[in-house]
This record gives C-alpha cells, structure tokens and sequence, in this order.
C-alpha cells in the first residue's frame, strides 16, 4: 500500500528580511501578519485539506519569519489548544541569525512539535559572501544540539560554486545532512564556459568524499533516483505540488499556490495570469519537449514559478540549468557506479538493475560532452 502524502503549506508572518542575500528573487517590505488573520487562515487549513492526505505540515515563512517570533508562538499555542482532525507539525526555515535568549527556551520545549531549519550555504567566507556577513552571528551549536534531524539548507550562487566540495564537506563535519544543495533561481548564467569548468572540479571531488564515506547520505544534489530514467515510470505530471497540497498564504490571508508564486516575486497583473491557470491540469506543467526527448526528465527538478518568471510558461522549463543538470547526472552515475561495485549501495536487485542500466545510458549520452571539464 503506498504512503498517503503530506500536505505542506506555507504561510508567510512578514515580508521582512535582515538579510540581502545575492541570489535572493523576493522584494522585501515592511508587512506582516496579524493573529487575527492566521488564526482565520489555520480555520480555512484545516477544515480543507484534501482526503487524500494523511497530514499536515505547516511552514512560517518570509522574509525571515523568525522576526515575527511573537507571532508564530501565538498561533502555535493557539493550535495547540484545539483538537483537530489530522495530524500537523509545524516547522520553519530561518537564517538563523535573529534568534535570542527569549526565543530558545520555548523552542528547546517545543522540539518535537516545531521544527526549525537552518539555511547556511558552507564555510564562513562562502555564507558571509552569499548571506550578508552572517556567520558570525549564528548559533551553530544550537542547531546542531536540538535541531541535527532537520539538516540544513544551502543555496549555491555561482560564487559558492567554487567552494561547492568545501561548504559541503563543512556542513556534513558539522553533523548535518544537506537537505538543499540547488542552484540558486534566477538570472545566473549556469551554461557559462568557466563556470561549467569549475563546477565540474567540485563535483568531481564530492564523488570521491561520498565514495569515501559510504554512510554518508549525499547532498539533495546527488540524491537522485537514476533507475527512474531507465524503467517505465515517465509520467506527464507536474514535479511539484504547485497549486494543490503546497499552496502559500500571503499576510492579508490570500491564498497564492506555491512559495515562489507570491507577491514577493511577482506582479498583480502577472499573479492575476497565474491564478487563472488550471492546476489540476497536469499538461499545463509538462514540458513535452524535454519529456519526449531528454532522457534525464524524471530526475529533473525544475522549479515551475521560476519557469513561469522566465519563460511566461509553467509548461516551458527554464534551459539554463541543462548543461549543469547533465554533468551532475553524470556524476551521480560515477558515485552509484562506485558504490555498486563496492557493495555499497543498499540497493535491492531490481533497483540495482535499472539503475546500472541508466548509469550505461548516462554515460552513453553525456561522456563525451563533459569529459574536457572532468579531467578524464
């Protein structure tokens, strides 16, 4: 019997951020969130969510969402108080550099009912780079004390991916698993030349640690599931849960369909566009073009708001990760490779099959392409 799923909502405490992160698409304003308001939006949670899912996470967002902590305690002792009928965690993601004396006793209390994330992109020059000089002002420890489980998330520009082998050696010696290791959304030129160069030398080098260090779970870069690209398991429906079981409440309590489609990123009139759009209609996020001709589409994680902000379409994939997407595949196929020769792979056999059947086609597909920037 397979898993009921989740359904994971988001709603956003304030536009308000201490931070200017360089790779950040969001436009920040001083609005936030009253009780009155989340308390009406919690109501309308849950009494519809969806039979098919079995419960509820919910997620305070930004900005930075711990500046509204008053808030989020408010509207969690409110819940906490009401019986309802599925099961709900609540959880954020913080930069992790607002937190006080005040805050900690009441999250230490509440562990294991509120989940807190930390976003940190690597070693100190990488996050005070990326992250407006906020190393410092992080509690580490704390994180990794109370909230190890929860890994962290890192966010890679084209700076940091000079580093990517370092940050993520880093983070991974501090305890934590990677829970994010994606390409920054945006306006950064992935396919160029000397980045593609670079990249290429870091990711080499992650082969080797996780080859190296076999119970290590791998960053989300390289945790991808290649035997799908090789069984019969290409479906044309949309990669995430856009607009049905991810949807975002903005601070006046409308309801927008994912975190990325709100008024932080983009106008009324384009907002307006969106929200017309059917998203039951799995169609209307299928690139056909890449699913009837790239073999890697079933690993492929692209965003659908940002394929909207470039492209005008949920249905036309962003094109500027592909090269990257390739090399990285091909990595993978590297590190699976490794692992399956060593016995190393925890694979039952029919996943150990397809997938080494992928890692031929893979290699078949894109060795020649990328074997100049990998050195071999």
């Amino acid at each position: 019997m397979n898993k009921q799923p989740e359904c994971s909502l988001s709603f956003c405490v304030t536009h308000r951020c201490n931070l200017n992160c360089t790779y950040c698409y969001q436009k920040h304003d001083e609005k936030r969130m009253s009780l009155e308001t989340a308390k009406e939006v919690l109501d309308k949670i849950f009494l519809s969510v969806p039979e098919e899912f079995s419960a509820v996470q919910i997620g305070f967002i930004g900005g930075e969402p711990m500046l509204e902590f008053d808030l989020i305690k408010e509207i969690c002792e409110y819940t906490w108080g009401r019986e309802q009928e599925k099961p709900y965690i609540f959880y954020a993601t913080t930069n992790g550099t607002v937190l006080t004396g005040e805050m900690k006793p009441w999250l230490i209390k509440n562990v294991d009912r509120f989940k807190l994330g930390l976003s940190l992109d690597g070693i100190r020059d990488t996050q005070n780079y990326n992250r407006s000089d906020s190393f410092d002002r992080i509690d580490i420890p704390f994180f990794q004390k109370y909230y190890l489980d929860q890994g962290v998330k890192m966010t890679i520009s084209e700076y940091s991916a000079e580093h990517l082998a370092e940050n993520v050696k880093y983070l991974h010696s501090l305890g934590f698993e990677v829970n994010g290791s994606n390409l920054a959304e945006g306006d950064f030129d992935w396919e160029n030349e000397a980045f593609v160069s670079k990249i290429a030398g870091q990711l080499k080098e992650l082969v080797q640690f996780y080859a190296d260090n076999p119970t290590l779970k791998p960053c989300q870069m390289f945790d991808k599931d290649l035997a799908a690209c090789e069984q019969d398991v290409k479906s044309k429906v949309k990669y995430c849960g856009i607009g049905y079981g991810a949807n975002f409440f903005d601070i006046d309590g409308k309801e927008y369909p994912c975190p990325y489609c709100t008024p932080m990123t983009f106008s009324d009139e384009d907002l307006e566009r969106i929200k017309a759009t059917d998203f039951t209609k799995d169609e209307n996020f299928v690139d056909m073009d890449c699913y009837e001709n790239c073999y890697l589409f079933p690993v492929c994680s692209s965003c659908a708001g940002n394929n909207y902000k470039q492209t005008g379409s949920f249905a036309k994939h962003e094109r500027g990760k592909c090269k990257v997407t390739k090399l990285v595949a091909l990595c993978i196929a590297d590190l699976q490779a490794r692992k399956i020769a060593a016995g190393q792979d925890g694979f039952d056999d029919n996943r150990r099959y397809w997938t080494i059947e992928a890692i031929k086609k893979i290699k078949a597909l894109y060795f020649d392409e990328f074997k100049q920037y990998l050195g071999v």
